[in-house]
């Protein structure tokens, strides 16, 4: 459906933003951000967010642009070395962090997306991550429940759609965006390229249309998160 196709990420989150939502934002490091979206959520002003996200980017550029205005209440994710903005912060008592061992943030993603409330994992048993947490033999090993983990909003980057949302991601930002598409009550997506109907092989889509309410074609930066050099 041609009506899926938004002009620009401004119009994209016209009347989907507001104080206090959870959003998911796809990507790994700075690999497969949904940047426009993001920027625009930034300039939609909405404020006290929960963002669910493997990490929240640099500090200028990403989820970090967020967390400088201080829009992010709560993060939930896996990896927050690279932004010192997040570790400020939260070492200042400024910002909830719900730390997740990587794996297990991805399959709670996956499990809220297939309406599955709940689940068992060995990882983390034993260590702080399982506090509080309910726990549970299985053939004579330890387990603790994970909840599945759904948004108000989900933003994610792919590679290509076709005009009805069907998305084919490329190499390592085919992390986290996939899963995320199917947890969102909406999901919004920025690609580099949107085709016809009929143009994408179907065994080469990841992301069934059904779950994407709209698309953006966008310009992306693509900066690389660690410049190593000899």
């Amino acid at each position: 459906m041609a009506d899926k196709i938004y002009t620009d990420a401004k119009a994209a989150l016209e009347g989907l933003t507001f104080d206090g939502m959870t959003v998911m934002a796809g990507g790994f490091g700075l690999c497969g951000i949904p940047e426009n979206l993001i920027l625009a959520l930034r300039d939609s002003g909405a404020k006290d967010l929960t963002v669910i996200s493997n990490n929240a980017g640099v500090d200028d550029f990403g989820l970090g642009l967020l967390l400088h205005t201080r829009q992010i209440s709560k993060m939930v994710s896996s990896y927050v070395g690279e932004n010192k903005t997040f570790e400020s912060q939260y070492l200042n008592g400024e910002l909830e962090l719900e730390f997740n061992p990587q794996g297990t943030l991805a399959e709670r993603i996956r499990a809220g997306g297939a309406g599955i409330p709940g689940f068992y994992t060995k990882t983390g048993v034993g260590t702080l991550v399982a506090d509080c947490k309910e726990h549970k033999d299985f053939n004579g090993e330890t387990y603790i429940m994970e909840t599945g983990l759904l948004a108000d909003l989900s933003i994610v980057k792919a590679w290509k759609a076709d005009t009805e949302g069907n998305l084919v991601f490329r190499k390592t930002a085919r992390n986290f965006n996939p899963m995320m598409a199917t947890a969102g009550k909406v999901t919004v997506a920025e690609v580099e390229e949107i085709v016809e109907v009929g143009e994408l092989d179907a065994d080469h889509i990841h992301t069934p249309g059904i779950f994407v309410q709209r698309l953006i074609k966008g310009e992306h930066e693509k900066r690389i998160e660690q410049r190593t050099t000899r």
